[in-house]
């Protein structure tokens, strides 16, 4: 009789500052093979527009990656970047994906000035002017991971438009100005967005205003105070009133609710802004896993291990680990998540198709030691995870008072 090979599909999402999604996946499938060594696996890192998506998406599509000196998040020059794909002999427009994590990330802003207030998104603006000088008339933006709040005003700048006070001084960077916004000025706008396909790949759970507007809901992860969260929070509904008066006619997108539609609130309201000048704000995983088969890699798995930093009640809000068991759990296939940490909420992961879920640390240690040694740690709660499966897996198929054979060494 033939032996079953085991088939396992490792999708895993980045985990943010530490290790990108193809690292997440060696690992993981390196504590698969201490236990199961000539188990059949498919690696399926996975990006959701933050962290490593240019370089992800470049990798799969045989792009390159340009490198661009931009404006960081607090202002100062940083060393970014944008991919391109397709041109020469590939059919289509040249296409440009530009990660906003790359140049206004949360991980470029240092611990002791994480104001969003005071952050901007100017340098966004940059790689999109950027990608179009190289020819590209089809730019994704990737939003996640970011270290903003200022709903893409600075992107808006970049690109040529004047948002000024009542005074006509041109605002001050971040989103802790835009309760001043009296009048946006279109008429610098870049020429070439006119004729540009702008799509922006976001969390369509994130709405710019509101009572889950994009201030109150991330703005306390991003260093903001209470009362530093109502003042975004007030600035955003203003921004939303004087796009949609000034600036979102000139582009037509006057039929798109910029206070309320999905995707607004991506990356700190960058969803918005552009969303004014045209761009399209399109469900992540539709743009982003297109061309992965990802459906059928996982239908032909007998198990999924996927994995993020941190699982929580933000899991179930559009991450890649809720994602990924939605889709096994309509082909039936069972699942398991691997977590940095669990918070709050996190078991809510059961309801999209998570069979069960652990945390990788295998003891308290600080964040320093905890990012450093991620990739060991997540070999190692693999391993443990693995053996205990199989430990079930045995318990299952004997008799009650029968000896069980012992895991695999």
């Amino acid at each position: 009789m033939t032996r079953h090979t085991h088939r396992i599909a490792i999708a895993p999402s980045g985990f943010k500052e530490s290790l990108p999604a193809a690292r997440v996946a060696e690992a993981i499938a390196a504590g698969v093979r201490r236990v199961i060594p000539d188990a059949e696996l498919d690696l399926i890192p996975l990006v959701d527009g933050g962290e490593g998506t240019a370089e992800a998406l470049a990798l799969a599509g045989g792009g390159r990656l340009v490198p661009v000196t931009a404006t960081g998040p607090v202002g100062d020059p940083v060393a970014s970047h944008f991919a391109l794909l397709g041109g020469g002999a590939t059919p289509g427009p040249l296409t440009a994906v530009v990660e906003m994590a790359a140049v206004a990330g949360l991980a470029l802003v240092p611990p002791d000035r994480r104001h969003p207030g005071a952050t901007t998104t100017y340098g966004v603006g940059e790689l999109i002017r950027a990608a179009l000088d190289a020819g590209a008339r089809r730019i994704l933006v990737g939003c996640g991971d970011s270290g903003t709040s200022d709903g893409g005003a600075g992107a808006l700048q970049a690109l040529g438009a004047r948002l000024t006070d009542r005074h006509g001084r041109e605002l001050r960077p971040g989103g802790g100005s835009l309760h001043e916004l009296e009048h946006i000025d279109p008429s610098g706008l870049d020429p070439r967005l006119a004729d540009a396909d702008l799509l922006v790949a976001c969390n369509p759970y994130n709405v710019l205003c509101g009572k889950r507007g994009v201030a109150r809901v991330f703005g306390p992860q991003k260093g903001a105070t209470p009362a530093e969260v109502e003042l975004l929070s007030a600035g955003l509904e203003r921004l939303a009133a004087v796009l949609t008066r000034d600036l979102a006619p000139a582009s037509g997108a006057t039929a798109l609710d910029l206070r309320t539609a999905p995707g607004t609130g991506a990356s700190g309201g960058l969803g918005a802004g552009l969303a004014s000048v045209g761009a399209r704000l399109l469900p992540r995983y539709d743009v982003l896993l297109d061309g992965l088969d990802l459906d059928a890699r996982l239908a032909r798995a007998d198990f999924v291990i996927t994995a993020e930093g941190a699982l929580d009640h933000q899991t179930v809000r559009g991450k890649i680990p809720a994602e990924v068991a939605r889709r096994a759990q309509a082909a039936g296939i069972p699942v398991l998540v691997l977590a940095g940490t669990i918070g709050p909420g996190a078991q809510d992961v059961r309801a999209v198709g998570v069979d069960a879920y652990s945390a990788i640390l295998p003891a308290p240690m600080t964040l320093g030691e905890a990012i450093g040694r991620s990739g060991e740690f997540l070999a190692d709660a693999t391993e443990r995870a693995m053996r205990i499966m199989a430990l079930g897996s045995r318990l299952a198929s004997v008799a009650p008072g029968a000896p069980v054979a012992p895991v695999a060494a």
